[in-house]
């Protein structure tokens, strides 16, 4: 393990926390394609639904659960990350005792 993997991973680590904070403000740009294509489908109809005078209740119901299922995704991904960065130092730290341990004196 290098701390450039460390680096990377923290890096990693900030832009999934960016994107988790941008998804809970109601920003689109964190959405991966699927979501986004969802997205602009539920908005269009949304927004002719609007048009002809109809609730748009259903479609709204929809924009909140695409944005929580976004937000657990990226919770998901931030959590991965952050066990395998755990998983990395643990290595380590392994490493070096086990190194400090085999010495001659």
């Amino acid at each position: 393990m290098g701390n450039s993997d460390l680096r990377r991973l923290d890096r990693e680590i900030q832009a999934t926390t960016k994107k988790l904070e941008a998804v809970r403000r109601g920003e689109s740009w964190p959405l991966n394609g699927r979501e986004r294509r969802a997205m602009a489908r539920v908005l269009a109809s949304g927004s002719y639904r609007a048009a002809r005078g109809r609730s748009t209740g259903r479609a709204e119901e929809q924009i909140d659960s695409l944005g929580s299922a976004a937000e657990m995704r990226l919770s998901a991904e931030l959590t991965a990350l952050h066990g395998e960065r755990q998983r990395l130092i643990t290595e380590a730290a392994r490493a070096k005792a086990q190194k400090k341990s085999s010495g001659w004196f």
